[in-house]
């Protein structure tokens, strides 16, 4: 198949697995009585990281764990600034469940983490190993929560049997990483038309690719009227991408990188999250989507300046 019939299956793909991922997904969480946000933030999340977890456990393998820094850190960027500044633009997003106070800081940990273990020019298997701990740590705290909250979880609007919805949530993931896949394969010609560096390419065109399944998740979900979903699942993904996957990498295959190289990475992903954080209300109002859309668009212009100096 064509690299650009390839991109365009993959965004229909998307659209349709979106649909069955949220709505499946919403009714497991009725079902667990679980807030959806929760499982948003943990099941989902996990779930639509899997194209990371793939790409850095394949580039790791192969010796090339920078491939997969390079993607978990451009495929956050991607999710904050890109996918939840889309969503924004349908209007402002409720944090009816207190995510923010939980998620937030983890969210904010990482790259800041990230920053400070690569100071030596290198992620050695140790700090893989204290950045995992440190993903244990968040899963933890995310799991009592979701204990703590099970009994109170809302009604969304899903009534669908557990086995029902788990099979609908199912066979939307499924598309979604098809959807993924497809992406990257066309998103990896257009770079090669366009004369972009591997690193360019795979930090913009294969992150996005990567991201499909969090801008769809994302996306429906905002439409659909379930704020809590999409915010969990891209917070969420960040933390699976920022610590878990990177430390997989690591742990496989030490990263040397100079800390310039990825500078740009860490930066803009500290400072997305930073602007994505909920006012006092829990509300992350509209004008900030326009924001962060300004703040992914200087972040793809930097890396280009950066390959062309």
């Amino acid at each position: 198949m064509h690299p650009v019939l390839s991109l365009i299956l993959g965004l229909v793909l998307a659209g349709f697995g979106g649909e069955m991922f949220v709505r499946g997904i919403v009714g497991v969480a009725q079902w667990a009585r679980i807030p959806a946000g929760v499982i948003g933030a943990t099941v989902a999340a996990f779930a639509t990281s899997s194209p990371e977890l793939s790409v850095s456990i394949n580039a790791s393998l192969a010796g090339a764990p920078q491939i997969a820094l390079g993607d978990a850190l451009g495929s956050n960027v991607v999710n904050i600034g890109l996918v939840l500044g889309l969503a924004l633009l349908f209007g402002p997003i409720q944090d009816r469940g207190k995510l923010a106070r939980r998620e937030f800081p983890f969210a904010l940990l990482a790259p800041a983490a990230t920053f400070v273990l690569l100071l030596d020019g290198s992620l050695s298997r140790t700090d893989g190993a204290i950045m995992m701990a440190s993903f244990i740590g968040w899963v933890i705290v995310s799991a009592r929560q979701a204990l703590r909250e099970r009994h109170a979880a809302e009604q969304l609007f899903a009534e669908e049997h557990s086995g029902k919805a788990g099979l609908i949530s199912i066979v939307g993931l499924l598309l979604l990483i098809l959807a993924g896949t497809q992406i990257v394969i066309g998103a990896k010609f257009v770079g090669e038309l366009l004369g972009w560096t591997p690193f360019v390419v795979g930090a913009t065109l294969v992150a996005i690719g990567t991201s499909i399944p969090e801008l769809a998740t994302t996306i429906i979900s905002r439409t659909r009227g379930h704020d809590e979903v999409g915010l969990g699942t891209v917070l969420g993904s960040n933390l699976f991408n920022g610590l878990f996957i990177v430390s997989i990498a690591a742990l496989i295959h030490p990263i040397e990188v100079r800390l310039q190289t990825v500078m740009v990475g860490l930066f803009f992903g500290l400072l997305t999250v930073a602007l994505a954080i909920p006012n006092r209300s829990g509300r992350v109002v509209r004008s900030r989507g326009f924001v962060l859309l300004g703040v992914y668009a200087v972040y793809v212009v930097m890396l280009l300046r950066g390959q062309s100096g």
